[in-house]
């Protein structure tokens, strides 16, 4: 299975580095030197990472073959893909890779049903379940411990508790993740909650921008 690990921002220097947004809480293990990645668009790799470190709290890497600031440059927004075992776990129990909570009913505790998660947005406070409902609207659930009380994936359902307003205004929430939400691509960072995402990472020198913390677990987002 492949999974979207970190996005490519800017050039760093004249020697070839690049920043990047770190989409998965274990960077120390898919963006370590030596690692092969497939991007997104594809033909622009797949690249090599050469070397990494950490720079005022962001993750620098080296590609092999690319020396100058005008190579960086051109890889500028393109999205790094790991090759991830499926069936691959978190070491938490309690949390989850993005994977693990895609297409989950979402339910309140009394058993209304609530609609499907579709996405799981990684914000920098926190990680978000955007849920599709019956009708085709959208709500955005935090996964926060508050909120989701109970991931169930043998049955396959994540149970909330929503406070008033929440889940009753579908317009207004939809038009807030426009706002807050811009921008985001999913990816394979972990969400802060009931799973592994959402855990900053340390890594291997990188630091994980991925979702905040606290909830049943953590989302990993998927890497």
């Amino acid at each position: 299975m492949q999974l979207v690990v970190a996005r490519i921002g800017r050039a760093h220097g004249i020697k070839g580095e690049v920043t990047v947004e770190v989409r998965t809480d274990e960077p120390e293990l898919r963006l370590a030197p030596g690692a092969v990645l497939a991007t997104d668009p594809a033909g622009t790799g797949p690249l090599t990472i050469e070397t990494g470190r950490v720079h005022s709290g962001r993750l620098l890497l080296r590609f092999a073959g690319v020396r100058d600031r005008t190579g960086a440059e051109a890889l500028r927004n393109t999205l790094l893909i790991a090759e991830v075992d499926p069936e691959e776990l978190p070491e938490d129990p309690e949390e989850f890779y993005d994977h693990q909570l895609m297409d989950l009913d979402v339910v309140t505790k009394d058993g209304t049903e609530v609609g499907r998660i579709t996405e799981i947005s990684h914000l920098p406070s926190q990680d978000l379940f955007i849920v599709e409902r019956p009708d085709g609207s959208e709500v955005m659930i935090p996964f926060v411990e508050e909120i989701v009380t109970e991931i169930d994936l043998e049955e396959q359902r994540a149970v909330i508790d929503p406070p008033p307003g929440l889940i009753d205004d579908g317009a207004e929430i939809a038009s807030a993740r426009d706002a807050a939400g811009a921008g985001l691509d999913g990816g394979d960072s972990a969400a802060g909650s009931a799973g592994p995402a959402g855990a900053g990472a340390e890594a291997a020198g990188a630091g994980s921008e991925a979702a905040g913390e606290g909830s049943p677990g953590a989302v990993k987002g998927d890497a």
